[in-house]
């Protein structure tokens, strides 16, 4: 049975341990006692581990459950969108120090982000991994991992009409947990390594339509205007995949 590791049990993290759980033994980590006690509460195993932004006296210690593991899952922020080349660099070398060695199969979520914001059909083809400061620096330490490019995290409670929205004609890029998770697993029964993907649903409404569809309100015509749209027909062709939730107005 492949002992699974999941570093950042936040939102994604969590629920990527759920689909999980019962069928591979789980280990994860936390920033706060009162999360790890949470996830230990649901066998998940956790330890208390950060990996800050800045330069720490002595190097963090090496994980003491990465022995043995088969499949590690990088969930914290490293395309590097969000922050600059020098904060990002210390994170991933106190991220390096944690995990050390290792050899197993992995997967890190980065973001759709990271394309331009020009309007345009997008694969991975228009962005190598080495023109992402954060992508390229866990791709050099790491040659087999798996860069998972997701785009906009929906699902459960995570609806476009919670937020405050403009330009409701643009085209969407969501992707729902559960494809995520169905796309790792996928991945692992393959023994995938050293991909690259975009994770985005296939079907690209606009805005304005999600949000009258998550309000039960009867859509408009469909206006569609200028946006960025990000394929997935990579990862489609090459694991055969099929989503779930192809259409992110039927997400809730």
């Amino acid at each position: 049975m492949k002992k699974i590791g999941i570093i950042g049990c936040g939102w994604l993290g969590s629920r990527i341990a759920a689909s999980m759980s019962g069928r591979y033994p789980i280990y994860t980590t936390a920033t706060t006692n009162i999360k790890a006690d949470e996830l230990n509460s649901k066998d998940f195993n956790a330890t208390v581990a950060s990996f800050p932004d800045f330069q720490l006296e002595k190097k963090i210690t090496q994980w003491d459950e990465i022995k043995g593991m088969d499949v590690l899952i990088i969930t914290i922020p490293l395309s590097g969108k969000s922050c600059c080349v020098s904060s990002l660099y210390n994170r991933i070398q106190h991220l390096l120090s944690f995990i050390g060695d290792f050899k197993g199969q992995m997967f890190v979520m980065s973001s759709t982000g990271v394309y331009p914001d020009i309007p345009g059909n997008y694969t991975e083809e228009n962005l190598s991994y080495n023109q992402v400061p954060g992508e390229r620096m866990i791709r050099n330490a790491y040659p087999q991992v798996n860069i998972l490019r997701l785009a906009g995290l929906m699902g459960d409670n995570r609806l476009l009409k919670n937020y405050t929205i403009s330009n409701l004609e643009a085209p969407v890029n969501h992707i729902h947990y559960e494809d995520i998770c169905h796309v790792i697993e996928k991945m692992m029964e393959k023994g995938s390594e050293g991909k690259l993907y975009n994770v985005a649903a296939p079907e690209h409404p606009s805005k304005g339509l999600v949000i009258n569809a998550q309000k039960n309100l009867p859509s408009a015509e469909e206006t569609i205007g200028e946006g960025k749209i990000i394929l997935s027909s990579k990862l489609i062709s090459e694991l055969d995949f099929v989503f779930k939730h192809p259409d992110p107005k039927a997400f809730h």
